[in-house]
């Protein structure tokens, strides 16, 4: 559909040239038989660079592409207008090009409120260089102790954000799977995840924006990025996001365990309860570990399900174990409702790329 799309921005353009010959005389054009005044061929010229620069900004991803198309349709609808009895079905060719043009002006506007709140939660954080010491995990339960050392913390520096990329699949219970890219940013000072994920959903692009901060956490989903279809604000999403947020430290993030506001309580050598409280809300999650060190589940009864709105045993085991930018970390993990009718996996998860203390 890209491909047809960008063909006809292509030859809408060009088709504009023929108001410019028509003007200029450079060439007898048949199809228009109404005069054209110089000054009016350089506005048809003026909307055919202007459609070409979007065929080009289109085709190599620029985000700011749909800029140029919707003052490229401008210009050109005014000078169908003028030229009306003889350019009146270019309007349909215009029509065409501006639904694109607005889906992708609203998806840069939904996209750029999560750019945003990123930009503004690195700008408050206080970014050190302290090294991560044995002393600092010292008073860690073993268990931990033998996980981090695993993963490799030691050495490196504190920890204040991460930034994840994941691509995998999800679905609702009772629906088909649809693929996914997502992005997100913990920053674990002030205990912020911002996850933007896009998606097609029965072939419709579909955004989803997750934001969970000190005062509120949110869920956004829009289908093209102009109809919302789903907007919680419910209180019970901030104890789930913080379950959320607990998982991704755990996983993405272990140096962060050395965190005061964690309360461990030993089950036996593969296996330990934590308790993790922000903001006066307090989240549970057993952690289950292997011989080697490595977590391989996380789970929790804390966490809703936003299309029952119910509490359920929540999991994420993960595997595939590997270095990645200096961490032993997961390179797989699924996402599990643990219903009273079984287990229903809702997403897929595969970590593409994660970096640390992301200044920008």
């Amino acid at each position: 559909m890209k491909y047809i799309f960008g063909f006809l921005l292509l030859v809408h353009g060009l088709i504009h040239l023929m108001g410019f010959v028509k003007g200029f005389q450079l060439a007898e054009i048949s199809q228009l038989t109404q005069s054209i005044s110089k000054p009016m061929g350089v506005l048809w010229l003026f909307a055919t660079i202007l459609f070409l620069f979007s065929f080009f900004l289109f085709l190599f991803k620029k985000e700011w592409w749909f800029f140029l198309v919707i003052g490229a349709v401008i210009i050109s609808q005014i000078l169908i207008i003028i030229y009306w009895k003889e350019a009146k079905f270019a309007t349909v060719a215009n029509i065409i090009i501006l639904i694109p043009a607005i889906i992708g002006f609203a998806t840069y506007n939904f996209e750029n409120t999560y750019k945003k709140e990123i930009s503004n939660s690195i700008s408050i954080t206080n970014f050190t260089e302290d090294i991560i010491t044995q002393k600092d995990i010292d008073s860690l339960p073993p268990i931990i102790q033998k996980y981090l050392n695993y993963v490799g913390i030691l050495g490196k520096p504190k920890v204040h954000n991460v930034k994840i990329i994941f691509v995998g699949v999800m679905r609702d219970r009772g629906k088909d799977w649809f693929s996914f890219t997502s992005e997100q940013y913990n920053f674990f000072d002030s205990t912020t995840r911002l996850f933007f994920m896009k998606a097609k959903v029965k072939g419709l692009p579909t955004n989803g924006y997750h934001a969970y901060k000190k005062e509120a956490a949110t869920m956004l989903i829009k289908v093209l990025s102009l109809f919302t279809v789903v907007d919680i604000k419910e209180e019970t999403m901030y104890l789930t996001e913080t379950v959320t947020f607990f998982n991704d430290l755990c996983l993405f993030a272990p140096s962060c365990l050395i965190d005061k506001r964690i309360k461990w309580e030993a089950i036996d050598d593969v296996s330990i309860k934590a308790t993790f409280t922000n903001n006066e809300t307090s989240i549970t999650a057993i952690l289950y570990f292997n011989k080697k060190g490595q977590l391989v589940n996380f789970i929790s009864n804390d966490r809703y399900s936003v299309s029952e709105m119910k509490t359920f045993p929540f999991s994420t085991p993960v595997k595939n174990y590997e270095n990645s930018n200096g961490y032993n970390l997961p390179t797989y993990g699924e996402a599990i409702w643990n219903y009273p009718d079984g287990e229903f996996v809702y997403g897929k998860f595969n970590l593409k790329r994660i970096e640390y203390n992301v200044f920008k």
